[in-house]
């Protein structure tokens, strides 16, 4: 899953993403507006966590842009203890939660945790497509009753399917959900095609069909028989 965390205080800023990623998150960051607002043209997160009173615009902006962009997007907005206003302003404008200034790192990590078995999930830690079983709280993936041992790139890969079955991903997609703004770095997207590889033969050898298909000239989709 890919977050994005607008808040202008670096240091809270940092401290965010630092406990994100040791969620195994990836985790974009923004400390003013304008940042923001680009990354949130250019590139496609599951969830936001934004910070309302920005120096240089306000996160209310962000959030009406984000649900034009992408209206599945979750939304976790960060306020001042005195901001009533703006909580309930951000919730009318389809923001999912607030959590308010000065708040403990292991609260937001619940909070993230509650929002995507809420919006992606079906309220469960426990996704099920087909014989496959993932389990998004243990990062344990099994076909059956057998343990599929996966890296990190590939259970994140597999995530990101299971919560937009049947849809057509696209290799910039996977490359963003696994390097984040950094998949510019990438000369190719063969690294993708390796991982697409490892995951169909992990699971063909547990002894389940190939769930992921590829689509000629688009990318790829999973589809359970």
């Amino acid at each position: 899953m890919k977050i994005l965390v607008i808040e202008d205080n670096r240091e809270l800023l940092d401290l965010i993403a630092e406990t994100l990623r040791k969620e195994k998150y990836v985790c974009e960051l923004a400390d003013r507006f304008s940042l923001a607002e680009e990354k949130v043209h250019l590139y496609s997160y599951d969830i936001l966590v934004v910070d309302i009173n920005l120096p240089d615009g306000s996160g209310l902006d962000i959030i009406r842009a984000i649900k034009k962009i992408n209206p599945h997007a979750g939304v976790i907005v960060i306020s001042a203890r005195d901001s009533l206003d703006n909580k309930i302003e951000g919730l009318e404008l389809g923001a999912d939660d607030y959590i308010t200034k000065p708040f403990d790192m292991a609260e937001l990590v619940v909070r993230v945790k509650s929002l995507l078995r809420r919006r992606y999930y079906s309220g469960s830690d426990i996704i099920t497509q087909g014989d496959i079983t993932l389990n998004t709280s243990t990062r344990e993936v099994k076909v059956g009753a057998t343990l599929v041992e996966l890296t990190r790139s590939e259970y994140d890969i597999l995530l990101f399917f299971f919560s937009n079955p049947g849809r057509v991903i696209s290799k910039e997609s996977l490359a963003e959900h696994i390097w984040g703004d950094h998949m510019d770095l990438a000369d190719s997207f063969d690294f993708i095609y390796s991982h697409i590889k490892n995951l169909r033969k992990k699971f063909t050898v547990a002894g389940a069909s190939d769930p992921i298909k590829a689509v000629y000239g688009m990318g790829y989709k999973l589809e359970i028989n």
